[in-house]
């Protein structure tokens, strides 16, 4: 993944712009191009930093927030529903959402996955108990 120039360049490429090179002057000179120089002028006339916006993250979790009372009716529903049911159920409403997307739903919600009992059923078994009392 490519990483941004750095904010040092960037300063730089605008103090020439400011001193009177055009847009492609200046992107020849320290080698970026001429619209990186536009976005980086209009960003720190807008926003009063020239510097990078943070990258990556997630940005498609408002699709699925917004339907967040009827994810939670459906968990609410099957509780050990898996990922894939889950958005087969949102797919068959019309809501086309991805696997990743709805996998990061429970995790942002701290809605865990563990077993409510402390020991599996079958320990309770009269012949489990028998085995191991033998």
């Amino acid at each position: 993944m490519s990483r941004p120039l750095s904010l040092d360049l960037r300063v730089r490429v605008l103090a020439a712009v400011d001193a009177g090179l055009s847009h492609r002057a200046a992107a020849a000179r320290f080698g970026v191009s001429a619209a990186s120089i536009s976005r980086w002028r209009r960003r720190a006339r807008l926003e009063g930093d020239p510097g990078p916006r943070a990258v990556g993250g997630d940005h498609r979790s408002g699709r699925i927030e917004a339907h967040r009372g009827l994810v939670l009716g459906l968990v609410a529903e099957t509780p050990d529903i898996t990922i894939d049911e889950l958005c087969r159920r949102l797919a068959g409403r019309g809501l086309g959402i991805g696997y990743g997307t709805v996998q990061r739903f429970p995790i942002r919600h701290n809605m865990t996955r563990k077993k409510k009992t402390g020991h599996a059923s079958e320990q309770d078994r009269a012949d489990v108990l028998a085995r191991r009392q033998a």
